[in-house]
């Protein structure tokens, strides 16, 4: 492979997105010339319906791949070429390889989480989790625990037809997981037997504040996980942590996704704790900014 290569992320609100910067250095260390370009749809002013065009744009200006995210993890499928078997199964999206001609899409967020899950919660009981989210995201992290053994994952979601979607793909692929689906009102008695619960929706962003869910509903022997990352301490995670929960951080799955996309994109292996000692240089300079006013 040439060691110079142009890579990117398609998705909107991502103007501050580490995911360059983390790209990039790993891609120095590895002595390549990379240079990683972010497409926020917002500030371009396009919309999903505009996928198709920004990603053969991407292929015939020699990109050798694209970062996908919200909100197109799912709809790019229609875009591509061939599917890997992971992403096939989740019917989610957040790699793609233009290789040979083909857009081939991967999925590195459900390994990404499921790495971050394994160090940041290790021991964690997996008997009975609730899933806050069934788009892209929560198709990731519900893989991500049947793989890890999980007794039985609700999936929540205000669309119940995705989510009775979700459950019924991921229960055809691991029938040792019971996978069921329930509605936000559900959410007080799920928790009540749940071990803990993963949030997988927008909500908690930069872009999109707020808690998804009442907090109050947490008690201290909850674990709670975010697949949101910017901020690195989600309104969630602050609220469950004074409750005395267990907490993992979206930060972990963000770094993990990344080394392994990395790797799809290089061919290389990425060094992850390398890559998560820079993401925890960048958070730290960005806070620090915030308080001096000064840019970055």
């Amino acid at each position: 492979m040439d060691d110079s290569l142009v890579c990117g992320l398609i998705g909107t609100g991502i103007g501050r997105s580490l995911t360059p910067a983390m790209h990039e250095r790993e891609g120095a260390a590895h002595g390549l010339r990379y240079v990683y370009r972010i497409v926020d749809l917002d500030a371009v002013g396009a919309t999903p319906d505009d996928l198709a065009r920004l990603v053969d744009t991407a292929a015939d200006l020699g990109f050798r791949g694209l970062n996908i995210t919200h909100p197109c993890k799912q709809i790019v499928i229609d875009h591509l070429d061939e599917l890997s078997d992971d992403a096939a199964r989740l019917g989610a999206v957040n790699t793609v390889l233009f290789d040979g001609g083909k857009k081939i899409g991967h999925n590195t967020d459900w390994s990404g989480f499921g790495r971050s899950f394994e160090l940041g919660l290790a021991g964690a009981s997996t008997r009975d989790v609730v899933l806050l989210g069934a788009g892209g995201a929560g198709a990731a992290v519900a893989y991500a625990m049947a793989e890890a053994g999980a007794g039985q994952v609700t999936v929540v979601d205000a669309d119940g037809e995705r989510a009775r979607a979700l459950l019924s793909s991921m229960q055809a692929v691991f029938p040792g997981t019971t996978f069921a689906a329930a509605a936000p009102a559900d959410l007080s008695r799920l928790l009540s037997a749940a071990d803990g619960i993963v949030h997988a929706t927008p909500v908690g962003m930069a872009a999109h504040p707020g808690i998804a869910f009442d907090p109050t509903l947490l008690r201290p022997d909850h674990w709670v996980a975010e697949v949101v990352y910017r901020p690195a301490e989600t309104e969630l995670l602050a609220a469950a942590a004074a409750r005395g929960c267990r907490t993992l951080a979206g930060t972990g799955m963000a770094v993990h996704q990344a080394a392994d996309a990395f790797e799809i994109f290089t061919g290389r292996a990425a060094d992850a704790d390398r890559m998560s000692a820079h993401m925890r240089e960048l958070i730290l300079l960005e806070e620090e900014s915030a308080l001096t006013g000064v840019s970055s």
